[in-house]
């Protein structure tokens, strides 16, 4: 039986990330960084195209397994008829090598161990060439190699272009297994202590913990939600990527899978406050500092994404040789999104740079010129239609939501003027700019007919992005119209009392067959906006339930089908754990924000 997306549990060290199994496998790596080529690659293929499993001989899936608390360190328990077994993954904070460390601990009885080792480089391409050195199994192939030892060594062998290791441990004995990456032009790194990583890993999360602001109801569901972020942050550069993952599917067996291993600026100003509302400070200037390094440059070259660095040639490629998780193909690396339009980014760097300000975020020199660069071209560019914050791909339109956000990029450079009169601009010409789009999406973006704000102008398609006007201020929420939008919006794009992005009965919008689950921040922000309009009952049901979709370990992906009762999409993502907090903030923040 082929995994399912919520079967898995992530470890990582803030550079890259590992997914574990129920089944003790990890089978998703990427070394060195989140976007490289990964060396353990089943959850996209099989077997063969790598994976590390340590697990009781004999043994299936996992008695159960938790996170250890206000951790990144993952506890997979065993029982069997000899005995019980903890197996303890982490990764360390790295030096200047990645490491993945995993502690076999006995603790009853007698339990015979095996643990399964398949490097494969380049996506499961690449059988390295494996030999033995100072204790060591030492995998190599062209830039990668990869080091593999257990403390106390335990006897392995080669089989099947893997590495074995059996032993037996007792109550109260410890095995440990090191793999640690390197290029393979450099000599090994020093070796890592693994029961000190260990421990220093537990303390470090927890004093990172210890920083929350959160104290209310779901507090371990808002925790496990920032820890996913700062698991999710490229700590190097302060980007924060969707997710650790490629082309898991937004419907088994379709064509909807996409490579969410970058950072979008659509997620930025949710992710910003987010953090700061958590009392994350340091994380959320990080963020601003990457965003203002990724936009820097032409605002006309503006893009919707940018590699963990700030790259920006991010081209789409497909994996032939793997076969995609629960037969969905194609396999694809990069991402070509990354050339479209979305004028709806230019609102969320202006939202996100307003907010910075006004949370006092450290002062950072040329912001204020690059906020009226931006504005600049948007007085002209504004009226092209766009391919919208979904990344359609089946032709421009004259998004709402997009026109939307232009007016939230006119508004906040407005309110920054009036609240700081010495900066110099066109608040005269910013002014006429937000009067004008606002006036154009009410008359050409609203259908008064059905008391709703449509998906683009002239179309009767509605979209859950619509569910942010009263959020963002482009009407207040008592407007009827916000009102009779939420109410068509939880009506036409129900699905099992959870809300779709849009409708996908025409191919025409997005340019692709098939369909996809309900987007989970997007039933969070219809609590938002129920909350915002008097329902904080009605909000507060929908909330309770979003949370209740977690993993067992407390992890969302992108989507979720309520038919068939389980997770789609790339997976954790980033953007439902940033939906979760901001919602719980916002709900229960009067009962536990400090």
């Amino acid at each position: 039986m082929h995994p399912r997306i919520e079967d898995y549990a992530l470890i990582g060290d803030e550079q890259t990330a590992a997914l574990v199994g129920t089944d003790g496998s990890i089978d998703w790596l990427c070394l060195p960084r989140f976007d490289s080529a990964a060396c353990f690659a089943k959850l996209l293929g099989d077997e063969d195209n790598g994976h590390w499993r340590i697990a009781p001989t004999g043994a299936d899936r996992c008695t159960w397994r938790a996170y250890r608390r206000d951790t990144l360190v993952l506890d997979t328990y065993w029982e069997t008829p000899g005995g019980a077994v903890r197996v303890t993954d982490l990764m360390p904070q790295r030096d200047r090598a990645p490491d993945v460390v995993r502690v076999v601990e006995g603790l009853r009885g007698e339990v015979t161990v095996h643990s399964a080792l398949r490097l494969r480089f380049d996506y499961g391409s690449v059988v390295p060439w494996v030999r033995r050195a100072d204790g060591h199994r030492v995998a190599v192939a062209g830039p990668d190699s990869a080091w593999l030892r257990s403390e106390p060594e335990v006897r392995s062998w080669g089989e099947d272009f893997g590495t074995h290791a059996e032993f037996t441990v007792r109550e109260g004995e410890k095995v440990a297994f090191v793999l640690t990456w390197h290029p393979s032009h450099e000599p090994r790194p020093p070796l890592v202590d693994p029961f000190e990583s260990l421990r220093h890993s537990v303390e470090d999360w927890r004093t990172w913990v210890s920083r929350c602001r959160y104290d209310g109801p779901y507090r371990d569901a808002v925790v496990r939600s920032l820890i996913t972020l700062k698991a999710l942050t490229y700590s190097p550069t302060g980007g924060i990527v969707a997710a650790p993952t490629t082309s898991l599917p937004e419907e088994p067996g379709g064509v909807r899978n996409w490579d969410y291993r970058y950072c979008w600026l659509r997620d930025s100003t949710m992710t910003l406050g987010a953090l700061l509302s958590a009392g994350y400070v340091e994380e959320a200037e990080s963020w601003r500092n990457w965003l203002l390094r990724a936009v820097a440059g032409d605002p006309a070259d503006l893009q919707i994404m940018y590699g963990l660095a700030g790259e920006r040639r991010l081209p789409e490629f497909e994996l032939p040789w793997l076969g995609g998780f629960d037969d969905s193909t194609p396999v694809r690396i990069g991402n070509d999104a990354v050339n479209q339009l979305q004028l709806d980014v230019y609102g969320e760097v202006m939202d996100s740079l307003s907010l910075a300000r006004r949370a006092g975020l450290s002062a950072q020199p040329d912001v204020w010129a690059v906020q009226c660069a931006l504005m600049d071209f948007l007085k002209t560019a504004w009226r092209q239609p766009d391919e919208g914050l979904w990344e359609v791909r089946g032709g421009r339109r004259q998004f709402v939501h997009s026109k939307v956000m232009v007016w939230v990029a006119a508004d906040r450079a407005v309110r920054t003027m009036e609240a700081h009169p010495a900066l110099d601009g066109d608040l005269a010409g910013w002014r006429a700019l937000r009067d004008e789009v606002h006036r154009e999406v009410c008359e050409k973006g609203y259908d008064p007919e059905r008391n709703t704000f449509t998906q683009a102008y002239g179309s009767r398609e509605l979209d859950a992005a619509l569910l942010l006007i009263p959020r963002v201020g482009f009407l207040p929420p008592d407007d009827p119209r916000v009102l009779g939008t939420i109410d068509a919006v939880r009506k036409e794009l129900d699905l099992g009392g959870l809300v779709r992005r849009y409708s996908t009965d025409e191919e025409a919008v997005d340019g692709l067959p098939g369909s996809e689950g309900t987007f989970l921040v997007c039933s969070f922000w219809l609590a938002d906006a129920l909350h915002m309009t008097g329902r904080t009952r009605e909000a507060r049901e929908l909330f309770e339930r979003l949370a209740g979709l977690a993993n067992d370990v407390g992890l969302l992906a992108e989507e979720y089908d309520p038919v068939a009762g389980r997770q789609l999409g790339n997976f954790p993502q980033a953007f439902s754990h940033i939906g979760l907090v901001n919602t719980a903030l916002a709900l229960f923040g009067a009962d536990g924000a400090g």
